[in-house]
């Protein structure tokens, strides 16, 4: 699907970023986490890391992956919006950050929105449509009960 109008021209990376917010909303909808500790992205690899409070069960995981190529599947419109920092947060409030802070000063925004899905303040670029991402493969999982948080590792194919 990747190979589509929607995505032709992405590279690796962009769609492994865009997979990173697919797979972020899988967890919301999984497991109810809230809020984004890191992401790192190489190539088509990236890893998504959560503040979470227990290690998740294998059926747990298998859902967020299944929940995540649904999303992909479903080809969802993805929303670049750049917007006033106060406009953002009184439509979405505090689920457009993450743990990593965003400067006071900043007062515009850029807001990727997968609409029904996830939002977040990111400056990055993304694919026009969650199919451009093509499918998503987590290939390990590792919770860290000193850091109280879950680290998720995939692959976009």
């Amino acid at each position: 699907m990747w190979g589509s109008r929607r995505c032709q021209g992405m590279s690796e990376e962009v769609r492994a970023h865009t997979a990173l917010h697919v797979l972020k909303g899988a967890a919301v909808e999984v497991l109810g986490v809230k809020w984004t500790a890191g992401v790192s992205v190489s190539g088509s690899h990236g890893r998504l890391t959560l503040q979470f409070d227990r290690k998740p069960t294998e059926d747990e995981m298998r859902r967020v992956e299944e929940a995540a190529n649904r999303v992909i599947a479903e080809d969802i419109g993805v929303e670049e919006l750049v917007m006033d920092r106060s406009e953002a947060e009184k439509r979405w409030g505090d689920l457009i950050y993450d743990l990593f802070p965003i400067p006071e000063s900043v007062t515009e925004l850029s807001i990727c929105h997968i609409p029904g899905w996830n939002v977040n303040a990111c400056n990055r670029e993304h694919c026009s449509s969650t199919g451009g991402v093509g499918s998503l493969a987590i290939s390990k999982y590792r919770y860290r009960a000193n850091k109280g948080v879950l680290e998720i590792s995939f692959d976009i194919g």
